[in-house]
């Protein structure tokens, strides 16, 4: 090990985080092969392979998998030498690592620019997940501050709630249910779903809202990216349980509608965790701070009106018909989120 140098081993643990060469590049900020060379180099200087080929997925040997356990141990003993020298400087400086769910793509990166352009010293790593990556994550310290929606109750953790996140049924404009004022959840079963992969929050809020509306869908299509998802729904290829933060701009434009289904939306809430054992550093807690404050704000003014517009055309639906049914899917309108 004496033979290797740091940026091999940031590759290296960003190889076995990702378990993709990939991912562990874009990480980085480098190119796939650039990590390849990092990781040949390294098995050279230790003479053991470290990776192993499973499908498309890189696989820790016995090997990389001992030596895992080191690496990290070393580089959190670096970043921790990196947040007292910052103290002592007396300046806001230092790295802060930050997780969060692909739901929250779609607002976090507007909080992070603010974030950045009043502490310009502060260097901000961002990694996207399901809540299942970056639980585990926050559990071996590889990230500060985690975004997600149901916090981990296992972990002892300090949670910030932020604000509220309806999820619901989306559908193309030309779906059969797209224009019906009211849906019974039983109306779902027999339509075919596209959803996301075990482990991801939104998935987990999809199957307790089926379990309790006893939904069975024709067929479901598994998917790990609400952008693929959504241009699926837009193609018609089926029904799509999402949060309406991940899909606002698309039912704006009304490439997608919000169906009006009795006991929706799910109204879950963001969450700010950081675990309680460890003291964050002064750039942590000031992010942390900066999130509290400011993001239930962004959040609202981004998705303001997101759903109000289509409750709207539901109502006047329903006062054509008196004899529909009321609904109280959307009668929380995401322009009073977070207010």
């Amino acid at each position: 090990m004496r033979g290797a140098s740091l940026r091999q081993l940031r590759a290296f643990a960003a190889v076995a985080r990702h378990h993709s060469f990939v991912r562990a590049a874009a990480e980085l900020h480098l190119t796939p092969s650039a990590i390849s060379l990092q990781i040949k180099e390294l098995e050279q200087a230790v003479g053991l392979s470290l990776f192993g080929r499973s499908g498309r997925a890189a696989a820790l040997t016995r090997a990389g998998e001992l030596l895992l356990v080191d690496v990290s141990r070393a580089l959190l003993a670096l970043k921790d030498a990196d947040d007292t020298l910052s103290r002592l400087r007396g300046a806001e400086t230092g790295v802060v690592a930050v997780g969060i769910v692909s739901n929250a793509n779609y607002f976090m990166p507007r909080l992070l620019a603010r974030f950045h352009a009043a502490h310009p010293n502060v260097e901000l790593r961002v990694s996207v997940g399901n809540r299942e990556q970056l639980v585990r994550q926050l559990g071996s310290r590889e990230i500060d501050l985690g975004i997600m929606g149901e916090p981990p109750a296992d972990l002892g953790c300090r949670c910030d709630p932020l604000a509220p996140q309806p999820f619901g049924i989306v559908a193309a404009p030309e779906h059969p249910l797209a224009q019906e004022p009211c849906v019974l959840g039983s109306a779902l079963s027999g339509h075919a779903f596209l959803v996301r992969e075990t482990g991801s929050g939104t998935r987990a809020a999809m199957d307790l809202f089926f379990r309790e509306s006893q939904v069975v869908p024709a067929r479901v299509m598994e998917l790990t990216s609400n952008e693929t998802i959504k241009q699926g729904v837009i193609a018609n290829l089926g029904l799509a349980f999402l949060s309406f933060h991940t899909a606002a701009v698309e039912l704006r434009s009304r490439q997608l509608v919000a169906l009006n289904v009795v006991g929706l939306p799910v109204m879950r809430r963001w969450h700010l965790v950081c675990l309680q054992t460890d003291p964050l550093s002064d750039a942590a807690e000031s992010l942390r701070r900066f999130i509290v404050e400011l993001g239930a704000g962004v959040i609202a003014q981004q998705f303001e009106g997101v759903i109000a517009e289509r409750a709207d055309a539901l109502a006047s639906a329903e006062n054509d018909d008196p004899a529909t049914p009321q609904s109280t899917v959307l009668a929380v309108p995401v322009s009073t989120v977070g207010r």
